[in-house]
């Protein structure tokens, strides 16, 4: 009987560490993903890190996913610290929040395709060119 709980344990274990090992390599992703938005939006990424802040199934085309809300801090004029956000399905960024660079108010863009498929900046409008259009 002790060889049955002890393969249970060890499973268990083995379990836990595997989920541990897929949750810090997602959050290295997000990390470098963070990283390349605010080199690209002129922002600086504060303490190079991010934290995850949420997990939630969404719809994804025909199917679910989960997907993943990693916060992190940034400053537009090394000064302040704004927080900002970042979601991701399978390792692909889905959505983002960051602070504008007038305003104290976050720019949000989610992704306008179902299909987490293809290159990461086809698929993301960014509200700013946007509002630049109406006007």
């Amino acid at each position: 009987m002790t060889s049955f709980t002890d393969l249970f344990w060890l499973l268990l274990l083995g379990g836990i560490i595997g989920a541990w090992m897929k949750l810090t390599r997602a959050r290295e992703v997000a990390a470098r993903e963070a990283q390349a938005l605010c080199q690209r939006h002129g922002l600086q990424l504060l303490d190079q890190s991010v934290g995850l802040r949420g997990i939630r199934l969404r719809r994804f085309g025909d199917g679910r996913r989960l997907e993943r809300c990693y916060g992190f801090e940034v400053s537009g004029d090394g000064q302040t610290r704004e927080a900002a956000r970042l979601w991701m399905s399978q390792g692909v960024v889905t959505g983002f929040s960051l602070p504008t660079r007038d305003a104290r108010e976050l720019e949000s863009v989610v992704a306008t395709q179902t299909s987490l498929g293809g290159p990461q900046e086809s698929n993301v409008v960014s509200l700013a060119d946007r509002r630049q259009t109406r006007h």
